[in-house]
């Protein structure tokens, strides 16, 4: 009967030494007196009807908000570094971050991107290209069914992002 009072006992300070070793800094603050400032600030909750701007939407594609426009126009398919920066040219907007572009600053870059030929267009244009080289034969055409390289890269040692993963061939040695 002893030995299980011991074990039990022993078993109860060890489970307070824990209690009080990982309870740490809050329970020594609060012997002292001194106030734990929270380790996180939590913004206010928004409403339902409160209205937040995450992304704004240009070509159907939600751009972010926190890069500068050059590098947000980026993220639509079909225009580059190049196109971006000739784009706000013509446009005179200032590259400055989407967050703080205005509304009417949105709508006329909304005006200029469409004049351009992006995304879904862009992606049809480009898949009708492949599927006619296919469809009349040419050279190019055949290596995209066969899944090779169509710029005269060499394909004996390289071109795997073409081929895919390499099969094992059964017998060769070397």
């Amino acid at each position: 009967p002893n030995t299980t009072t011991t074990s039990t006992t022993a078993r109860t300070h060890r489970t307070m030494a824990n209690f009080a070793r990982f309870s740490g800094l809050r329970a020594n603050n609060a012997r002292v007196g001194a106030t734990v400032a929270p380790v996180h600030t939590r913004q206010p909750a928004l409403r339902r009807g409160d209205l937040q701007i995450r992304c704004a939407r240009v070509a159907g594609v939600e751009i972010p908000n926190q890069k500068r426009t050059e590098v947000a126009l980026t993220y639509i398919f079909g225009i580059g570094p190049t196109t971006a920066s000739s784009i706000l040219d013509e446009t005179g907007i200032d590259n400055k971050r989407v967050k703080d572009l205005s509304e009417e600053e949105l709508t006329t870059l909304r005006n200029e991107v469409e004049s351009y030929m992006v995304e879904g267009d862009l992606r049809r244009k480009v898949a009708m290209d492949i599927k006619r080289l296919k469809d009349i034969g040419c050279y190019r055409g055949r290596r995209h069914i066969a899944g090779l390289p169509m710029r005269g890269q060499n394909t004996k040692n390289n071109a795997r992002t073409r081929k895919g993963k390499s099969a094992p061939i059964a017998g060769k040695k070397k």
